[in-house]
């Protein structure tokens, strides 16, 4: 590996390294000034998060936060700000539930046809705010909020009993119809329960995207886009086409949030729905920094940090804690690449002012050796 490479990694590593140092270092303070033990508080969290059924609390919490933190990247590569994944994603479970419900398939055929659907929706959703910016200049910020309020008045219409939601028989609950049994997702028996099987299929979104956009001419034009739009427009990419295009696939991306949950756990979709994770997302993709590798370790890392942080609760510590540590890593994730961009540019900037100032006296020697 050349020099070069090396110090970019390093420079990689070292940047979520200092910024999770930094935010348990800030969280280690704030503990301090409320009368609690720091070490004390870690301790309790390692402990219980590495538990065994911590652990498989913590990989069917990343599957669901992976998936949220690739359909982000998919936009930050492009340089859109898709802040509506968590609005694409529970409309796109709500409806993929109903079609579940609905049908009496094999599994084989069914299990395919949720997911789908799942897609689509996630896709036509986010697709608006991408004609919206291409037709009209709308920013996707202002659009995709908006269309996230939208999704969640459409949910709360239709699911309604007489609608496409149905009471339960303790007439306490409206959820969905039930998805059959033979629709449910496989699962990887582990003791005390199991692992959710659509990890699998978060591995292979991963491993999707990673080729994609590292090894087809789509993914060169997506982030050439993402760096610089004139100057890609003028190499002859369309970029408009490739505005609309990326917000599809972060959309339909986006539909797989909730299938995890929704065909390996809840098998219906009601009030009680994960909401939120659209926006956790954001964060797990400024944390992996848009890589594939990064993102699960950032899933990972969210996924451990709500398990942890809960115990605390059962301690005597603030519920909040969780949050100011997950704040914290998300100012520190920002602040730390910047300061490693920094570095690293001041560092280019000096080997190629010695570069430079070796090839100068290199010449000029040679001139004198010919004078």
């Amino acid at each position: 590996m050349k020099k070069f490479d090396k110090e970019r990694l390093l420079l990689g590593i070292a940047a979520p390294l200092l910024a999770i140092v930094a935010a348990f270092l800030v969280t280690a303070l704030v503990l301090a000034a409320t009368g609690k033990q720091p070490f004390s508080a870690f301790g309790i969290m390692f402990d219980y998060g590495l538990k065994s059924d911590s652990q498989v609390y913590i990989l069917n919490k990343a599957t669901t936060y992976y998936l949220a933190g690739l359909a982000v990247a998919v936009g930050f590569r492009m340089n859109l700000f898709n802040i509506g994944v968590d609005g694409q994603y529970r409309l796109a479970a709500f409806f993929a539930a109903a079609v579940g419900g609905a049908l009496t398939l094999p599994g084989v055929l069914q299990i395919p046809l949720i997911i789908l659907t799942a897609m689509i929706v996630g896709a036509m959703w986010a697709g608006i705010a991408g004609l919206l910016k291409v037709t009209r200049g709308v920013s996707e910020v202002v659009s995709t909020i908006m269309l996230n309020a939208i999704a969640t008045a459409v949910i709360g219409y239709l699911l309604q009993q007489g609608r496409l939601g149905h009471l339960d028989e303790a007439g306490t609950k409206i959820s969905t119809t039930p998805i059959p049994e033979s629709s449910h997702f496989f699962e990887f028996p582990t003791t005390p329960t199991p692992v959710w099987g659509f990890i699998v299929v978060a591995v292979v979104a991963g491993v999707a995207y990673w080729f994609t956009l590292s090894r087809t001419r789509f993914g060169f034009d997506l982030r050439t886009v993402g760096q610089s739009g004139p100057a890609a427009e003028a190499s002859g990419v369309d970029v408009k086409k490739m505005v609309v295009t990326s917000m599809l696939i972060s959309g339909g991306v986006a539909g797989l949030i909730g299938m995890p949950t929704l065909l390996n756990d809840s098998y219906e979709y009601s009030g009680d729905f994960p909401v939120g994770i659209g926006f956790t997302g954001i964060a797990i993709a400024l944390l992996g920094r848009n890589h594939p590798i990064g993102i699960a370790l950032g899933a990972l890392l969210w996924g451990f940090l709500e398990r942890g942080t809960g115990k605390l609760e059962f301690e005597g510590y603030d519920k909040e804690i969780v949050g100011v540590i997950q704040g914290v890593i998300v100012l520190s994730v920002v602040i730390a690449y910047e300061v490693v961009r920094r570095y690293g540019l001041k560092r280019q900037q000096r080997r190629v002012g010695a570069e430079l100032a070796a090839h100068a006296a290199h010449h000029s020697d040679q001139q004198e050796v010919s004078a």
